[in-house]
């Protein structure tokens, strides 16, 4: 029989992070170990990837993947769906070279054959939301204006995905909100879809699920309680738009995505708190007329696919599938 696991009372012992007297916060990053860009094909590589700036004033800046053999491969011609991928850690930890990032980047471009575009946002408390949002939204309008070469000669524009992992899946929904109303500013980008891999939404009130999994070792609700504490605007509550979208029957810029015929995947870990949070936007989402993919599986806890590698090729098989659905 296994033993019962200790519940985590302190969420600031078990983020690394301590908070300061002006607001911000100290990160101990020691058990984040990054990694470098790997620009140069290799048999060990899945893809190749670069760093670029977007933008200087604001520190941002994104890794772009691209799978080896559209490297390796001179003859082709052929142009590659572009996902663009907001990395996980609760708005306030993480960043695009985290070796966990980087190697499920560098894999996805690989199984799904497209680029991958993972751009940097601001953390909080020092940069609250909508910050983030805003960064996400620059983050595609750099792709829509570049001049780099991976991107001019393998991007396809006209096939666009929003996704993102955890707080990144969050990022991903609200960046398809303000894109919905916003279609012919991104011209030629065409977002096709969204991906939302394990989204971090939350509320005042407890779920069923955050109730049953209240003692859930990777990411409980005393943890995500501090997480929205310090990234959501100063004086709001878990029920703001950005972390419930349920709230008020949820934002008129999804009857927009309906209309502009965006799908979206919304994939879940049965062992994830947040699962009947991302149930009920998946709800929302089909009442106001977007057509839902919904996965959710059994024994997944918060980011599975990003903490073990062995559950990636599943998870890449059915994103490939959705994507190939609207090609």
């Amino acid at each position: 029989m296994a033993e019962p696991t200790t519940p985590i009372s302190d969420p600031y012992a078990y983020l690394n992070i301590v908070k300061n007297p002006d607001g911000s916060i100290t990160r101990d990053l020691t058990n984040f170990p990054c990694a470098t860009a790997t620009p140069d094909p290799s048999p060990e590589n899945p893809a190749v990837s670069k760093d670029l700036p977007v933008n200087h004033s604001k520190s941002t800046w994104l890794r772009l993947y691209l799978p080896s053999s559209a490297v390796t491969d001179s003859i082709s011609s052929q142009k590659l769906p572009i996902v663009v991928y907001y990395h996980g850690g609760g708005f306030i930890l993480c960043s695009v070279d985290m070796q966990p990032f980087h190697d499920f980047c560098s894999e996805m471009a690989r199984d799904l054959n497209a680029i991958v575009v993972s751009p940097s946002y601001r953390l909080a408390p020092e940069h609250r939301l909508p910050a983030a949002y805003g960064d996400g939204v620059e983050a595609l309008e750099w792709i829509k204006t570049s001049d780099d070469e991976w991107i001019k000669s393998h991007a396809d524009f006209s096939n666009v995905f929003l996704m993102g992992t955890s707080a990144g899946g969050n990022l991903a929904y609200n960046v398809g909100l303000r894109s919905a109303d916003s279609v012919s500013e991104l011209s030629p980008l065409q977002i096709r879809g969204l991906i939302l891999h394990h989204p971090f939404f939350g509320g005042e009130e407890r779920s069923g699920s955050e109730i049953r999994l209240v003692n859930d070792q990777v990411c409980p609700p005393i943890v995500t309680d501090v997480m929205w504490d310090l990234s959501l605007p100063v004086g709001a509550d878990r029920d703001h738009e950005y972390s419930n979208p349920t709230v008020g029957d949820g934002s008129d810029d999804l009857e927009k995505i309906g209309g502009l015929r965006w799908k979206v995947m919304m994939i879940g870990g049965e062992d994830d708190p947040m699962i009947d949070r991302q149930i009920d936007v998946a709800k929302l989402m089909k009442k106001k007329g977007v057509e839902v993919v919904e996965q959710y599986t059994d024994g997944d806890a918060h980011g599975a696919e990003i903490r073990d590698p062995c559950k990636r090729k599943t998870l890449f098989v059915s994103i490939k599938n959705f994507i190939s659905s609207l090609l």
